[in-house]
């Protein structure tokens, strides 16, 4: 085979793993079509070429903006480079706004012409992660409504806080009471109750369409709904037209004092994430504007 290097290329490019080569400062020497295009397709383009930048000072300064990934990837190559281990092996998350993603990543040394590289490839690996996924939701639902429980609202929150966090964006909370729900159950028993619950949590499914929002059972009759990268104008159009679809459901409640159907508070808060703050902040803004929307009357919207 005389062109040995081409074919070898076009082997490299065919494969659907994101591959690339550095030396041992970290300097990117070979990229292949998979990791090209990954890149292109994701906004992650540096410079015309990935040629010459440095992998590792990319993962540092992802780490600066409070990336953990980051840090964890640079110290990983590092600790090949420096050979105190073999190789490195690494899972991380790569979410885009319309589907969830995560990948392994390989590190391991290869020497040419007695100099030594080391290869980093990327491996598409969401299929198995979904199923685990899968999995692990049926633990994260609500029994009754078959939204997120209170442990996966919390876990959430938290992970999309530092994501916003990380990326600039800022994220919206909005807690949901029913209102005058007991004096329902009072009327009615609670599995009719119960069966108002059900369809609440159906509704709520209806407004978080993307991964980076939730609709999660609160407690008792309490809801909630954490959207990422959502503005309080946008928050506050979509939890209007909650409240509407919340009347339109038609519920009757006649022992209620605000309407004889049922009705809905809602507290809503919109942060811009900040080091050295914490997601609680957006909870207790949100607790504040739901206890405004009870005291102003309820049936309402607060922000």
């Amino acid at each position: 085979m005389k062109d040995i290097k081409g074919f070898l290329s076009l082997i490299l490019d065919s494969i659907a793993d994101h591959i690339t080569v550095i030396d041992s400062t970290g300097t990117i020497q070979y990229v292949n079509k998979s990791w090209t295009a990954f890149a292109a397709q994701n906004g992650c383009l540096i410079k015309e070429t990935w040629l010459g930048v440095n992998y590792i000072e990319a993962c540092d300064k992802a780490s600066e903006v409070h990336d953990d990934y980051g840090a964890q990837v640079a110290q990983g190559i590092r600790s090949v480079i420096d050979q105190t281990i073999e190789s490195f092996y690494f899972e991380y998350p790569c979410h885009s706004p319309k589907q969830n993603r995560w990948f392994m990543m390989r590190v391991t040394p290869l020497v040419f012409e007695q100099v030594p590289y080391f290869v980093i490839s990327h491996h598409n690996i969401s299929e198995r992660k979904l199923a685990e996924e899968k999995v692990r939701n049926l633990a994260r639902m609500d029994g009754l409504t078959n939204i997120a429980n209170r442990r996966y609202f919390d876990e959430f929150l938290n992970a999309e806080w530092r994501r916003c966090l990380r990326l600039e964006l800022p994220i919206s909370l909005a807690i949901i009471d029913l209102d005058h729900f007991k004096l329902l159950n009072d009327t009615y028993g609670h599995q009719h109750g119960d069966q108002c619950l059900i369809k609440i949590g159906q509704l709520l499914k209806q407004f978080v369409n993307r991964s980076s929002d939730i609709c999660a059972r609160y407690g008792g009759e309490e809801f909630a709904i954490v959207l990422g990268n959502t503005s309080l104008t946008d928050a506050q159009t979509l939890l209007g037209s909650l409240l509407e679809e919340i009347a339109h459901l038609d519920i009757a409640n006649p022992s209620s004092t605000t309407q004889s159907y049922l009705t809905a508070s809602i507290g809503l808060s919109t942060i811009y994430p900040s080091f050295g703050a914490h997601e609680r902040i957006l909870i207790h803004q949100a607790d504040n504007m739901l206890y405004k929307a009870k005291k102003r009357g309820r049936n309402r919207l607060e922000s």
